[in-house]
């Protein structure tokens, strides 16, 4: 029975190939479940955080294609060993992690300002200053400060 189990679980991982990633929608349910767990979140602000994020990850969407299309690029470039092309691109990918950077920062900045002082400081505390959970970028290292977690880009 136990192999059989085993085949059978196999079987549906193997079917399900790489898979396309949640929907914005289910990202941003299942970071505010991490988030109310951690965080003790109302009804009310279970609600505001659900929007902000969905908001957030739905803006991400057309950068992170974009990001993708601009890292196929950069690998033709650098195949074809073309220095300026090299160049351009870069700067473009910069701009694109700015702008995905932005977006998280100021989806971070509604979400604090909807906590009451209690959940901030827990907020502060939390790994990787509260942004862990699926799909979350890596941030700062633990007690780095609830600000210091934008400096990075959202790849």
């Amino acid at each position: 029975v136990l192999t059989a189990a085993i085949a059978l679980s196999a079987a549906l991982a193997f079917a399900q190939g790489p898979g396309t990633p949640p929907d914005p929608q289910t990202m941003a349910q299942m970071r505010v479940n991490s988030l109310t767990a951690q965080l003790g979140l109302t009804d009310a602000q279970k609600a505001t955080a659900l929007s902000i994020y969905t908001n957030s990850y739905t803006a991400s969407q057309a950068i992170q294609s974009s990001l993708q299309t601009n890292r196929q690029s950069i690998s033709a470039a650098v195949t074809s060993n073309n220095a300026a092309a090299i160049d351009q691109l870069s700067v473009t990918s910069g701009t694109l992690n700015g702008q995905l950077t932005a977006i998280t920062a100021k989806a971070e900045a509604a979400f604090y300002a909807i906590l009451t002082t209690d959940q901030q400081k827990i907020y502060a505390t939390l790994p990787q200053g509260g942004r862990g959970g699926p799909g979350g970028p890596m941030g700062p290292p633990p007690g780095a400060g609830p600000y210091a977690r934008f400096g990075r880009g959202g790849e």
